[in-house]
């Protein structure tokens, strides 16, 4: 059985001291949750706050990018050796906005993936299509490309610290929700191609989260999809009552 994941991406919001405040509410209201793995990922200034606060919870801390190199002349930047000292368990890369707004490739992406496996992280590679490529057909293409690039080179072995977050572009901030059928069929597709990649053993272990537009109000049908494994939460996951609700879904 693969362990259910529930981690909210902050992006842009929240400074320490709101952080703290989100993270003791979350403590509070996820008390005694068993059989879900939840995943918190604030912005860089906030995380070695947010690892103070999660200290014994049980939730754990993720940051929302990385470079791909351990130390150097990158101004700017951030390493995975950086982000494993201040607590990080995981790190998200492949993020729809950083593909759009910031031109990273596939690439680049499994430049991010391999440092990540290679200091201990877990990665959540996130891929997906835009309204334009689904419109035209070409989301399997798409799903092919980011999953087999993204993840190029590994060793099987490897893919037990990987979590594949299907996050469609035009579901992220807009409101619009894949359907639970269209999530499904997306995630099964990925799960093949997990398993033309790697094998069978590798492909059923892989946790498969969907991104866009998760709130209470849609998580429990999702998660009765069979190869729905958890949620990647925007918006949802900067309230406490809403992202605890997520967290605790209950799927019919």
């Amino acid at each position: 059985m693969r362990m259910p994941m529930i981690a909210g991406n902050w992006k842009l919001h929240k400074t320490r001291a709101e952080a703290a405040e989100l993270i003791n509410g979350l403590k509070s209201e996820l008390a005694g949750l068993a059989g879900v793995e939840v995943v918190v990922a604030p912005p860089f200034t906030a995380l070695e706050t947010a690892a103070a606060a999660l200290a014994g919870s049980g939730i754990l801390l993720a940051a929302q990018n990385c470079y791909p190199e351990p130390t150097g002349a990158f101004t700017g930047e951030v390493s995975p050796l950086l982000l494993k000292d201040a607590g990080c368990r995981y790190v998200i890369v492949g993020h729809s906005e950083r593909r759009q707004l910031f031109g990273e490739s596939d690439e680049f992406i499994n430049r991010k993936v391999h440092a990540l496996v290679r200091d201990g992280l877990g990665v959540i590679l996130c891929i997906g299509e835009t309204l334009e490529e689904r419109e035209a057909d070409r989301m399997f293409d798409v799903l092919r490309r980011q999953v087999r690039h993204g993840l190029k080179g590994l060793a099987p072995e490897a893919m037990a610290g990987v979590v594949v977050a299907y996050e469609p572009v035009w579901a992220i901030g807009t409101g619009k929700t894949a359907t639970d059928e269209q999530a499904q069929e997306a995630h099964a597709f990925v799960r093949a191609l997990l398993r033309e990649q790697f094998g069978p053993d590798v492909a059923d272990a892989t946790r498969i989260l969907y991104g866009g537009s998760v709130k209470p109000g849609n998580v429990d049908g999702l998660m009765t999809q069979p190869d729905v494994d958890g949620a990647l939460v925007g918006g949802a996951s900067l309230k406490t009552e809403e992202f605890a609700r997520i967290a605790r879904f209950q799927p019919a």
